[in-house]
């Protein structure tokens, strides 16, 4: 029997590397000499850099730039060489990231990309011929005005003074933008974005509605978010000539894809297709007899491009069966039967503390990923049984 293991990071938790090696420690609980095939997956977000630069064999470069509060931290970005080109591997999770938000100043009107601008300016010194930037578990909801900043773009107010835009509470007081200062060698790069598709930057499904509550805003702020958004989209619009209020992808990590669309010249892609242009999965999914992807919470929001769902639909065009591992099973999860996933469990096990089910998780998804390979060990000797009662 094969089985192929092809989960995502559990947010703030474990990256996909280690939530991979627990549920194969769990496969192998039960089949010690199976034939387990291991590919952690990213999906833009925690560790997208890290895997990527692993797998093309490249290098880590750290950098100190400015976190999602405004404060200098440690990053990095990764480059690799390939057919001849350099590529820049950026993680918008590694520097704006909501694991950098500390829990007391979870407010998005006050953080800021400006770091992502940092980390694309080390990348265009170091030289290179492309830049892949994963959109994914950001903080921030400035609609990428702090990275445009870092890039050379010019805020001004009402009376032609300038602007900082260190969140986006600060989007309302600007009234005209200037991109003549912007760093002349973006248009000599090709920038590849991999970004939530069915994100948008305003209306009401816009990124300030669906995400705001999740990176901390109170409904009131909410409300302000959405209009400073939509009040951006229009300077953009005004600066640039190009719409990007209902662009796919233009509401990723809170408005950063509008604004690398915008201000660096970038190009969004839904963040599987883009991905899979450098880690390959469909060859061993096809192969397999049984696939276990993993996801830190399973809801109706996972058929909307997560690795399950995307692992599924692989999956399912060659009838292959799939078992999810989740972190907590939310609202509506149930339409991932219908996206291609066979069955899921949580790996919570009883009422818990947050901290102590993000400390047990390690062992928890361990042992969850073996109680579930055990019930499809059980299913396979009964099917046995049967095939050979018919048979004689």
């Amino acid at each position: 029997m094969k089985v192929v293991i092809v989960p995502s990071g559990f947010k703030e938790c474990m990256d996909a590397e280690e939530v991979a090696l627990a549920m194969e420690r769990g496969v192998r609980r039960v089949g010690p000499s199976m034939e387990v095939d291991v590919i952690p997956m990213i999906d833009g977000g925690e560790g997208f850099a890290k895997t990527i630069v692993n797998i093309k064999g490249g290098t880590l470069i750290d950098k100190e730039v400015t976190g999602p509060v405004g404060q200098k931290i440690k990053s990095f970005f990764g480059i690799f060489e390939e057919n001849g080109k350099r590529t820049a591997v950026i993680e918008m999770a590694a520097v704006a990231g909501l694991k950098l938000v500390p829990q007391r100043q979870r407010n998005p009107l006050k953080t800021t990309t400006y770091g992502v601008g940092e980390l694309i300016i080390a990348a265009l010194d170091a030289e290179v011929d492309n830049i892949l930037i994963g959109c994914g578990d950001s903080g921030t909801s400035d609609g990428g005005a702090g990275m445009a900043q870092a890039l050379g773009v010019q805020f001004f107010d009402m009376h032609s003074q300038h602007v900082a835009v260190n969140g986006g509470e600060d989007l309302m007081e600007v009234a005209t933008i200037n991109t003549s200062n912007v760093d002349p060698r973006l248009k000599e790069v090709t920038i590849e974005v991999a970004c939530n598709w069915t994100n948008v930057l305003c209306g009401e499904k816009g990124v300030a509605h669906v995400f705001g509550p999740q990176k901390g805003a109170t409904p009131e702020q909410v409300e302000q978010l959405a209009t400073g958004l939509e009040h951006y989209a229009t300077l953009i619009q005004e600066a640039v000539g190009m719409d990007v209020r209902l662009l796919p992808g233009s509401g990723a990590s809170g408005g950063l894809g509008a604004g690398l669309v915008a201000f660096a010249g970038a190009k969004l892609y839904p963040r599987f297709d883009i991905i899979m242009n450098y880690i390959s999965i469909e060859e061993k999914i096809s192969t397999a007899d049984i696939v276990f992807t993993a996801e830190g919470s399973l809801d109706f929001q996972t058929p909307n491009g997560k690795i399950p769902s995307e692992v599924a639909r692989i999956a399912k065009q060659n009838h292959v069966p799939v078992i999810a591992i989740t972190g907590t099973i939310g609202k509506g999860a149930a339409v991932n039967y219908d996206a291609g996933i066979d069955a899921f469990s949580s790996i919570i096990q009883k009422p818990t503390s947050l901290e102590n089910a993000m400390k047990k998780a390690p062992i928890w998804i361990e042992e969850s990923t073996e109680s579930a390979f055990r019930q499809v060990s059980i299913g396979l000797d009964i099917a046995t049984k049967m095939y050979y009662k018919e048979s004689v």
